[in-house]
């Protein structure tokens, strides 16, 4: 069976890492974070500190898992190992219907609608643009794995570069920090502030989703045993600068009130610090931003799908590598497809409202793989170690738990749901699982470095 060929390198795992977390959640989460911790500069800050380190946690757990063995489903593929082949394909069931192509439905819609902010977009138009960026997105990645990252690069870049010089101009012309010494810290705490604290970590950390998509494309990256862990790392802790860049800005032109009042913070901070006509420029950068955290996406969530259908727990067909373009065309094709269904019906807000939290779950028992790889494979070469073992771990999954176990506990009818919707694939893996058994992917064609 055709593998897939390692093009990515260290640099293209870097810009990746960035540009499949950044989308638009930058440029509009801050205001309800500060809202959340009663308008107290500080706490705002100290969330979204605690939720980069907590993310860079969790990259440095994966950074091991994916140098120790680099092949194509990243996350998939350590539940499948460790935890047995059913949660692994509940995994990869809730990424393909809801996960990833929801992500990509929302991704969508939020393009065409800041789209709709430049050019007067009619209802059945917004729906038509929506459409036609996820069909661009997915010819680029079915074609040319090179060329789509090669995209990632540019678009990750220019949002990037986008992001601090409005960062730079903001905190340069600013005033909003004067008078904002009585906001910067709460004279006393109590119960409803700490529950605020919680709340705006969730959100944070929703805000920094997407950093382990990387693991995905592992099989594909060239010298990953080296280029994973360095690029995984690097890219989750840019991250971090970059987020509080932004929130200082804003926080310069606005102050704090400014802030917690606006829901649309990076267009009504450029508006009103530079010009209205400069916020055109920031619906722009928005648009760009959407467009390569879709890629991103695209890039990598269908190597699980892929990895599924090679341990013939999907469809067959999605297990195969284009002749030509040497990607696995069908995977993407699939959920792109799926992606269309969901942003045509608007399903996907309902979907991801109720199963987005489950992704935790998995990402926790993704991270437990270490300790059992560990304890089953002692021998095995690990060029990469995760530091502050097994704290950091340990660290990574207990935040992760509590975020799920947080959900469960203020919102159980929608946990409840949520849960139900993830085990509905319980008798499609019946299914699929009489038709041919398991097959172990790094023994199957699949190369390993």
């Amino acid at each position: 069976m055709t593998s897939l060929p390692r093009t990515l390198g260290l640099r293209d795992l870097i810009l990746l890492t960035i540009g499949s977390v950044i989308g638009s959640g930058i440029f509009l989460v801050p205001g309800a974070v500060l809202r959340q911790v009663d308008g107290f500069i500080l706490p705002a800050m100290l969330v979204w500190l605690v939720g980069g380190v907590l993310s860079l946690l969790g990259a440095l757990t994966y950074s091991e898992l994916g140098a120790m063995k680099p092949v194509a489903g990243g996350l998939y593929v350590y539940i499948h190992d460790c935890f047995g082949r059913f949660p692994a394909f509940l995994f990869g069931w809730t990424l393909f219907f809801v996960i990833s192509s929801g992500a990509v439905a929302t991704l969508s819609v939020a393009f065409s609608a800041y789209l709709g902010e430049i050019v007067p977009l009619t209802p059945w138009l917004s729906k038509l643009i929506a459409v036609l960026m996820i069909a661009v997105v997915t010819l680029v990645n079915v074609f040319s794995t090179r060329a789509s990252a090669g995209l990632q690069n540019w678009t990750t870049a220019a949002k990037v570069f986008g992001i601090l010089v409005m960062s730079v101009v903001l905190l340069w012309l600013g005033r909003g920090f004067q008078g904002s010494g009585a906001v910067l810290w709460p004279a006393q705490y109590s119960g409803s502030f700490a529950s605020g604290f919680g709340l705006a970590m969730i959100g944070v950390l929703w805000a920094y989703e997407g950093w382990q998509f990387v693991t995905y494309s592992a099989g594909e990256v060239v010298n990953a045993k080296r280029n994973l862990p360095l690029g995984l790392v690097a890219g989750t802790a840019a991250l971090v600068g970059i987020y509080l860049s932004a929130n200082f800005g804003y926080l310069a032109a606005l102050g704090p009130t400014g802030v917690a009042d606006s829901n649309r913070l990076a267009a009504t901070a450029v508006s009103t610090i530079v010009s209205p006509v400069a916020a055109k420029l920031v619906a722009i950068m928005i648009l760009i931003s959407i467009f390569s955290a879709a890629n991103g996406t695209m890039l990598t969530s269908p190597r699980v799908y892929y990895a599924m259908a090679r341990d013939r727990l999907f469809f067959q067909r999605l297990a195969e590598v284009h002749p030509r373009f040497k990607t696995p065309a069908f995977a993407i094709i699939a959920g792109a497809v799926w992606s269309i269904v969901l942003a045509v019906t608007g399903t996907f807000e309902q979907l991801l409202t109720y199963v987005v939290f489950i992704g935790w779950i998995f990402y926790a028992l993704a991270a437990a793989s270490i300790f059992v790889y560990r304890r089953r494979m002692p021998e095995t070469v690990r060029p990469y170690r995760v530091p502050g073992y097994p704290l950091t771990p340990l660290l990574f999954i207990a935040a992760a738990v509590a975020l799920a176990l947080n959900t469960v506990a203020t919102q159980p009818a929608r946990a409840a749901v949520g849960l139900g919707i993830v085990l509905v694939g319980a008798p499609a893996y019946l299914i699929w699982r009489s038709k041919g058994g398991s097959v172990d992917q790094s023994l199957a064609g699949e190369e390993s470095e």
